[in-house]
């Protein structure tokens, strides 16, 4: 008889048989200067310790800084010149958040998000997520740190292709070798809670754009990370899709207290935001937070105002 749980049967090969698959793919970040390879598991395999969640969050001075960066550069190597790609980044951001990052292709946006998840670190500054500095971290330790506190939503889901939405859902937990029994049940509940309950079973193949998105969102929550970075996570979608997504981001702050980063160059997103910064040739330009916003949906405010 199949075994469906431990290290054999069809779920309990899923750590073995992603392993395997990721270890043959890379995603490149879209800093199109260092060409440094992530590897997927980097992504996937993201495992934090509980903490004390917010219903809401309301008070910048009272809450715990997650991410704190002060005169943040990075640069790189090309052509066998040096491109400065952040410039000096001075920005605090709090536990419970929401917070948009905007500004124009280049500005180094993307980079930012890539030091803020431990995938590459500055060349020069102080960088503190959740109260450690990264900066003076070997790979070994930022990899522990990334698994222990954060997660990623892409542009491109990069869910694996011959898994089903569940089996997707668990995955990070898979591969840090908890059993299926032990993941099932929160992949499911997570699944419900972006509408595809009744999608668990369909491989990415089989589910629209939309529905591929809100399964790697699913993915990004299943080990309840402190922190959620998201890179344009609605580029490749329709209007009415992203707005979907959109409500889904709120929505998961509102109720799970998560602190989301997303860059976006979507400015209807932007402009539901409590706070949005902008980025300009590697800098700070602007750090505007909304009096009175709150953090609920772009429903919620529009239906509001």
């Amino acid at each position: 008889m199949e075994q469906k749980d431990g290290k054999t049967g069809r779920f309990g090969e899923c750590s073995a048989r992603a392993s395997r698959f990721i270890a043959s793919r890379t995603i490149y970040p879209t800093f199109p200067s260092s060409r440094l390879p992530v590897n997927i598991s980097d992504v996937l395999g993201a495992v934090t310790l509980p903490f004390v969640r917010k219903s809401s969050y309301q008070v910048h001075t009272l809450a715990t800084a997650i991410v704190s960066a002060s005169d943040v550069k990075k640069s790189f190597i090309h052509m066998g010149r040096t491109l400065e790609v952040l410039r000096g980044i001075d920005l605090e951001i709090v536990e419970g958040e929401i917070l948009g990052v905007v500004g124009q292709s280049g500005a180094g946006k993307s980079t930012f998000l890539h030091c803020l998840g431990t995938l590459d670190v500055p060349t020069s500054g102080s960088l503190k997520i959740a109260g450690e500095e990264i900066t003076t971290m070997n790979g070994a330790r930022l990899a522990e740190l990334r698994n222990r506190s954060i997660g990623f939503v892409f542009q491109f889901h990069h869910l694996l292709p011959e898994f089903n939405a569940l089996e997707n859902v668990m995955m990070p937990g898979l591969i840090q070798g908890k059993t299926r029994g032990q993941m099932e049940r929160s992949a499911h509940a997570l699944l419900e809670e972006v509408g595809l309950k009744d999608r668990v079973m369909h491989r990415p193949g089989e589910l629209s754009g939309g529905e591929q998105q809100r399964v790697a969102l699913a993915r990004a929550l299943v080990l309840d990370p402190k922190l959620i970075l998201a890179d344009e996570p609605t580029g490749n979608l329709d209007s009415a899709t992203s707005d979907q997504i959109h409500e889904l981001f709120f929505g998961i702050n509102k109720q799970r207290g998560t602190t989301l980063v997303i860059v976006t160059h979507n400015t209807g997103l932007a402009a539901s935001m409590p706070r949005v910064v902008t980025l300009k040739d590697g800098r700070v330009e602007k750090d505007v937070r909304r009096e009175g916003s709150n953090y609920g949906s772009p429903r919620e405010k529009s239906e509001n105002s």
